[in-house]
């Protein structure tokens, strides 16, 4: 029962979105030209192909924000309970800060490695 409001705002945040594209599609100006199903690259010309190769630290940067905000998306639940927890005692002021420590480890390792520096 305490996940209805929950999934209540999720139905409505997906229905608009849906929504929206869908009443877009319909009601949307069609005007298909040669000039508008070019791919569009900056403004500019397509010269070469697109296909060609990524940089590795191109994925790495991802999969460290990824990694990093993952991390993050546990500061939500912790922030919900933890004036009901703190009354009771302060183990999760202590499960929090090695928590932290183990994440600024990770960050503070990632930086030393150059792991977020673009050549």
């Amino acid at each position: 029962m305490a996940y209805i409001p929950v999934l209540i705002l999720l139905t409505l945040g997906v229905l608009i979105g849906v929504g929206a594209l869908g009443v877009s599609a319909l009601l949307g100006p069609k005007f298909p030209t040669r000039k508008k199903d070019l791919p569009y690259e900056c403004g500019q010309t397509p010269i070469t192909d697109a296909r060609h190769r990524i940089p590795a630290r191109f994925y790495l940067v991802a999969i460290l924000f990824l990694l990093f905000d993952v991390e993050a998306i546990f500061f939500f639940p912790w922030a919900v309970v933890y004036k009901k927890y703190l009354t009771i005692n302060a183990f999760i002021l202590i499960e929090m800060a090695i928590f932290l420590a183990i994440l600024l480890v990770g960050y503070f390792y990632v930086l030393r490695k150059g792991a977020l520096e673009w050549e």
